[in-house]
């Protein structure tokens, strides 16, 4: 006899999908079969039955320039849990001359006992920490204790790091076991044309697309993957949107480079048109919306595995805060982290561009897979028992007033999607019932990462 059965749903494995009850023992998924016998008994009937999502790129409570993105640790995970995500990854940015593991137990300050979800904690090389003698000796402490992914910057003034730095902080990171997450993109020159046009007076939000070209994007990535190649630095490129970036992800594996990327729904729903909008200084994140023939060519990476899986770089601020006297000063980032599941079920499986299992492998397996998350994302005996119960059927027009996002506004307006979580299940304990978060925040836990 299990603690909990979910019965009668269509249970999406890697392998496929098959009509079967899921049995949950614990905090663990026990079995998966048929007629199976539980002390309490959920009926999925006509429902998917998948892996919590996996979402490892968030910034939540993320401090910038003065101000916080508007989401929390608490209101950020209570969306992702009733948008079926079960576990996330945010970062811990160092100060300068903030030891990293002091920034790492500070971080973790912040989230713990306010978390609705699992979470962990990528560790961003800074400037400041892109030597030994400032920085990188602590990355081995830093895998120790759990946080094995490092991200790295070849954008931002503050941020960036010139090619011999990434070559040291990935030499860095390689010999500690880790994985280095990148932000690609060619800053210095980006900061030259940036200054170009507003010396032109334009300051339209769509300047930031027309300073920031994909082909410069591209070439960021091409340098990155050499640099990896040169460390033996295992590297995944994040929020990838365009046709530039994408060709040298696939030339780069096709190489023997163990490099990996992931795109977001921005990329996947919207264009730069919308920076053209009266609006459009809402719609400013880094890399920018790009193209109709991007966005067609970001779906079709992905459906072919070129591209990995998707996350949301989930940034949020509100419409006050988006309203600045030119494109430059704008903080950059957009809400995605509740809609993420259905709209690429929605926009995926619906719109005929891929299976439910390829959904499950970009939305939940894959993630959790390239971010170290070994008990999650899978439907397997022995892993975390993060399920959800996903109704095809359901309908949700997105808007502020029908998500759980903090900010005042989504990018999403108005778009209904078919498909949403019904149920959502965290290590075996209920936290959305019928659409409602019915658990606590807090409930979410630190989970340790490591490669083997």
């Amino acid at each position: 006899m299990y603690d909990r059965v979910i019965a009668n749903g269509l249970v999406v494995t890697g392998d496929g999908v098959v009509a079967a009850d899921l049995a949950i023992h614990g905090e663990q998924i026990a079995a998966i079969g048929q007629d199976l016998n539980g002390e309490t008994v959920v009926d999925a009937s006509g429902c998917y039955v998948i892996p919590g999502g996996v979402d490892p790129h968030v910034h939540l409570q993320m401090p910038l320039a003065g101000r916080v993105s508007t989401d929390t640790f608490r209101t950020g995970t209570v969306a992702a849990a009733c948008g079926g995500t079960t576990a996330i990854v945010d970062f811990v940015e160092p100060a300068p001359e903030e030891p990293m593991m002091e920034a790492f137990r500070a971080r973790r300050a912040e989230a713990d006992g306010q978390v609705a979800v699992d979470y962990g904690l990528h560790m961003t090389i800074p400037t400041w920490h892109a030597t030994h003698d400032t920085g990188l000796y602590q990355v081995p402490e830093a895998v120790a204790a759990g946080c094995a992914t490092f991200k790295c910057y070849q954008a931002y003034p503050q941020l960036a790091l010139d090619d011999v730095a990434l070559y040291r902080a990935m030499l860095a990171v390689a010999d500690a076991g880790g994985l280095v997450v990148l932000h690609s993109e060619t800053g210095p020159l980006l900061e030259a044309l940036r200054v170009e046009a507003l010396a032109a007076g334009h300051v339209e939000p769509i300047w930031h697309e027309r300073t920031r070209p994909a082909r410069l994007e591209g070439t960021a990535v091409h340098r990155a993957i050499e640099i990896a190649h040169e460390a033996e630095c295992p590297l995944h490129i994040f929020h990838v949107g365009c046709v530039d970036s994408i060709a040298e992800i696939v030339a780069g594996r096709n190489r023997g480079v163990d490099v990996t990327g992931e795109t977001c729904p921005q990329y996947l729903v919207l264009t730069e048109e919308a920076l053209a909008r009266e609006d459009g200084h809402l719609f400013v994140c880094a890399p920018p919306l790009r193209s109709p023939e991007d966005r067609q060519a970001t779906w079709e990476a992905l459906a072919a595995g070129d591209l990995d899986f998707v996350s949301t770089d989930h940034c949020p601020w509100t419409r006050a805060e988006k309203e600045q006297p030119d494109f430059t000063q704008i903080p950059g980032g957009l809400p995605s982290i509740e809609a993420r599941l259905s709209l690429i079920h929605h926009f995926g499986v619906n719109e005929g561009r891929f299976d439910v299992t390829h959904w499950v492998k970009v939305c939940c397996t894959r993630p959790a897979q390239r971010v170290g998350l070994a008990r999650k994302g899978a439907l397997l005996p022995g892993y975390d028992a993060d399920v959800v119960i996903f109704d095809p059927q359901r309908s949700k027009t997105l808007s502020t007033e029908t998500l759980h996002e903090a900010a005042d506004w989504t990018p999403y307006e108005g778009i209904t999607v078919q498909g949403w979580p019904r149920a959502v299940y965290l290590r075996g304990q209920a936290i959305v019932q019928d659409e409602e978060y019915v658990g606590t925040p807090g409930d979410g836990r630190f989970v340790p990462r490591h490669f083997t």
